[in-house]
């Protein structure tokens, strides 16, 4: 199982920091290289730059809840949501952000909370 894990390239976990302005504020943000290219392939697939995928997804976290708790954790949630959407596999197309703004998140989250809750009863059945 580890030689899944081990034997992919280095270039995966080499960590890569990026400087963006976030709403007039400049920052900087740190990620491994394969989050950086997850997160270029959805801001490409909803016809963005990354800065600008980047800002409006800032914009709506802050509207949703506030206020924006670790951006860099948020970004690897994302990735994270992204791959396994498709049961890791890398997607052809991606529902665009203006659908799921206008349809109902709460689906999706309950999809991905159910799917959560398997997978821990999961790991609690092999422990």
């Amino acid at each position: 199982m580890c030689n899944l894990f081990a034997r992919q390239p280095q270039r995966n976990y080499e960590s890569q920091t990026r400087s963006l302005r976030i709403e007039g504020h400049c920052t900087s943000i740190r990620l491994e290289l394969a989050f950086w290219d997850t997160l270029e392939e959805i801001a490409a697939k909803e016809r963005m730059s990354l800065a600008k995928f980047l800002t409006a997804l800032h914009s709506e976290v802050l509207e949703h809840h506030g206020e924006v708790n670790n951006f860099t954790s948020l970004l690897r949630c994302c990735c994270l949501i992204y791959r396994s959407s498709n049961d890791g596999a890398k997607m052809d197309s991606v529902t665009p952000m203006s659908v799921l703004r206008s349809s109902r998140p709460e689906r999706l989250l309950s999809t991905l909370e159910r799917k959560q809750h398997a997978e821990d009863a999961a790991l609690s059945v092999v422990k």
